[in-house]
């Protein structure tokens, strides 16, 4: 499907953009099921959070809008929504008229192998570490390079993502995906305040277990606590929910809840 800037077909950006410049805006990756937006409340609220933190007027009544038509005419893939800071001169100072563009993309569901899902994935122990920033932790804004050297790290078919660490070792998440470990019972998530994308399936998986009665715990994790979890899992808005079955020489089974909260992905997906 062709993309849209601003609301109409386009195949190119001015080379003003301070998107390209400067990876100055957001973006949101959102499954498209049924001419449908997936977890759309959830993307826009992301959305809306970091248009406050960075200083961003987009207008969005008419993202909501056009996300909903690109969805439908779309009907089914990967829709990449980009908003940027729009145009200026050269300089890190943004012009005080400048008008944040919106970009639409779509592209096909990726095929991943059923056995992802089914048995588990091998983590890739990456060097790259996160480095902290309060101002944009969170946020998933369009400055990825740590993410691009992380993936750049493997290329073998063992591998389907990657653990990072931050700057002191803490566990946070993965290339692109959030992580989650089961131990005695409690749920658990790192704290995402330094670094770390806060994904929408990480926010729906959330509040899934709490309805469900599971003790949920946000906050720093070792990477002692995480090899000594009873269950590892990933999840992301297109995927859904993937087992960890190995890292390095530590190994695991695919437990009930992880199974229980893959369930929960997939419907939401599959709809």
């Amino acid at each position: 499907m062709q993309s849209w800037v601003d609301g109409q077909p386009a195949d190119s950006l001015p080379l003003k953009d301070r998107g390209l410049a400067y990876g100055d805006g957001l973006f949101e990756t959102i499954a498209v099921k049924g001419g449908r937006p997936v977890l759309l409340e959830r993307h826009l609220q992301r959305l809306a959070e970091g248009c406050r933190r960075l200083g961003l007027a987009a207008n969005q009544p008419l993202i909501r809008s056009e996300l909903l038509v690109y969805s439908a005419a779309m009907g089914e893939g990967v829709l990449k929504l980009i908003l940027t800071r729009g145009d200026s001169l050269r300089g890190y100072a943004a012009a005080a008229d400048a008008q944040p563009r919106r970009i639409l993309q779509g592209s096909p569901l990726p095929s991943y192998p059923p056995a992802l899902q089914n048995l588990g994935i091998r983590l890739f122990p990456c060097t790259t570490r996160l480095s902290e920033q309060p101002l944009l932790a969170g946020l998933k804004h369009l400055n990825r390079l740590e993410q691009v050297i992380a993936r750049n790290e493997w290329h073998d078919g063992e591998h389907a993502e990657g653990l990072m660490l931050d700057a002191a070792g803490r566990v946070i998440e993965g290339v692109f995906s959030n992580l989650f470990l089961v131990s005695e019972g409690v749920l658990r998530t790192a704290d995402l305040s330094r670094c770390g994308v806060a994904g929408v399936m990480r926010a729906e998986l959330l509040d899934q277990a709490r309805a469900l009665g599971v003790p949920v715990d946000i906050s720093d994790i070792s990477l002692e606590q995480f090899q000594q979890a009873d269950e590892v899992f990933l999840c992301n808005s297109v995927y859904g929910v993937w087992p960890v079955r190995a890292f390095a020489d530590l190994s695991w089974s695919v437990g009930p809840l992880t199974r229980k909260l893959q369930g929960i992905a997939r419907a939401l997906l599959e709809v």
